[in-house]
């Protein structure tokens, strides 16, 4: 199985797919190019009998720090049809087991693809973040829905609202992470959780996944939907292009003319 974008790598074996982010010079920031083709990837192995589970992980110290903003900044995100909402659906879709190894910086769609994996583990120096009201956008990926549901209220809103860094003990104890090992484990943490499920009965834990799910699958599609439709008119507001613009100009945003 090969990738169509030399920045996500691809590797088979022993039925598991490894898919690596790998743009080490901008902490694996994803790229509209980087999105389609792991939604490609998903989308083949879903349907191949040779593998029976996915790995996520990113090169270079980092899993990813979100999306790259130039790309964004550019008007490229357009909606469902984009590669963006794309590997939402493959990754929301995928029928079998997907465990993530977390290194270094995981920020954003970096956090909230977690909710939609099996497995989590990450590096005990791993760094957390979901800065989408900083960015003067909005909660996506159905974190909006989830978080409340797996760490409470209140918790959820601290994170989401505030949009502050946190560690990896404090992903574990929210319920992100299932496991958090000494700095540079992860990735061998998560082959062998996932050497374990491709020797396991197939049918049996693609089953055993649908019905962990199907309690959320309905709802979580319909919030994947209006939250995606709420951060595409955000990605075009004077709020984001001005805190895209503080970024990349290494200042903080001044929001203090906006109602």
């Amino acid at each position: 199985m090969q990738s169509t974008c030399a920045e996500i790598q691809a590797q088979v074996s022993d039925r598991v797919l490894e898919i690596t982010i790998n743009r080490p010079e901008r902490k694996n920031a994803l790229t509209m190019a980087m999105y389609s083709a792991m939604a490609e990837l998903l989308n083949s192995a879903a349907n191949d009998p040779g593998i029976r589970v996915v790995i996520l992980t990113g090169t270079g110290g980092a899993f990813t720090s979100g999306n790259d903003l130039a790309d964004f900044l550019g008007g490229s995100a357009t909606g469902e049809e984009s590669p963006v909402f794309q590997f939402m659906m493959a990754l929301y879709n995928f029928p079998k087991p997907v465990v993530a190894s977390v290194s270094g910086p995981a920020v954003g769609i970096g956090t909230t693809m977690l909710l939609h994996c099996d497995l989590s583990i990450a590096d005990d120096d791993a760094v957390f973040q979901m800065p989408f009201v900083n960015l003067g956008l909005c909660p996506e990926y159905c974190s909006s829905f989830l978080l409340p549901r797996i760490m409470g209220q209140a918790k959820a809103s601290e994170l989401l609202l505030l949009g502050k860094k946190f560690d990896a003990h404090t992903a574990a104890d929210v319920n992100i992470l299932n496991e958090v090992v000494y700095s540079g484990e992860a990735l061998s943490r998560a082959r062998e959780y996932a050497r374990e499920l491709a020797q396991k009965a197939p049918e049996a834990v693609r089953l055993s996944k649908k019905l962990l799910r199907q309690g959320t699958m309905e709802n979580g599609l319909a919030v994947i939907r209006e939250e995606a439709g709420h951060f595409q008119k955000r990605l075009q507001s004077d709020e984001f292009r001005e805190a895209a613009t503080a970024f990349m100009e290494k200042r903080p945003a001044d929001f203090s003319k906006f109602d």
